[in-house]
């Protein structure tokens, strides 16, 4: 288990017993259009307000004793979008880091950016290899940001790595596993979620984390992402704690 600092009051106020808080939670953060648009707002005002919120999401994370944190901030197909909100999501990423790095390191907070580089300006991934340099050796937190990720794509960059590895006479094949599979994905050497969240009242995966959400638990909001406060994130986690895993036994 990893180091971290955690509150006694927040547990209070979270009710749940240490064991049953999960160690890795992914996120959906899903809604910041619909927000803004509610409040007759700009779509990048609401993603602002969905950035704004990752900070009490990550502090509430550490509080409770969450290990691992995984947040869908740009997926593959975003890049559909407008060019000109792609590129305010990009100018928000960078604008959270330069706020919360310091916050983040000095909370041993590590970051890890999975996903692809394809298409990355040069300036953006500077500034996320900075994070994840800077923080790469610190106990607490893994903050996962999934960054111009695809779930699909995450799986053949990892079948092409194993093949190639096969050619080389590295590994044979009788040697690939579930264990192997996992050792080659963005996620490697961290836990499986154990909870999925996604806000906004959606009810898919949306191409995210397909292999290692198998036996992840499910809980899907109304609340848009700039609504998710801690106490809506403490509800989900409530929800989670009252469910029964059997990983396909009998419990």
């Amino acid at each position: 288990m990893k180091p971290s600092v955690i509150s006694k009051a927040a547990i209070e106020r979270l009710g749940v017993k240490s064991e049953l808080i999960p160690k890795h939670i992914a996120i959906i953060m899903d809604g910041n259009g619909r927000w803004a648009k509610a409040r007759g707002k700009k779509r990048t005002d609401g993603h602002r307000a969905g950035m704004e919120r990752i900070h009490d999401i990550v502090k509430a994370s550490q509080d409770i004793g969450v290990e691992h944190l995984t947040l869908y901030a740009f997926s593959c197909e975003n890049w559909k979008r407008p060019k000109l909100e792609v590129q305010a999501l990009f100018s928000l990423l960078v604008e959270y880091f330069h706020k919360e790095i310091d916050e983040l390191n000095r909370n041993g907070v590590c970051i890890r950016i999975i996903g692809q580089n394809d298409n990355i300006p040069d300036n953006i991934l500077r500034v996320l290899r900075h994070a994840e340099d800077l923080t790469k050796d610190n106990p607490n937190l893994t903050l996962n940001i999934a960054f111009n990720y695809g779930s699909r794509q995450e799986m053949v960059h990892a079948v092409r790595n194993m093949a190639n590895e096969v050619a080389m006479g590295a590994i044979g094949v009788d040697e690939i596993d579930e264990a192997m599979i996992s050792s080659h994905l963005y996620t490697a050497g961290q836990p499986d979620p154990d909870l999925l969240i996604r806000t906004s009242g959606e009810q898919r995966l949306s191409n995210y984390l397909l292999y290692q959400l198998a036996y992840a638990e499910f809980v899907f909001l109304d609340e848009h992402w700039p609504d998710f406060t801690v106490d809506v994130y403490y509800k989900a986690i409530r929800q989670y704690a009252q469910r029964s895993r059997r990983f396909g036994g009998l419990g």
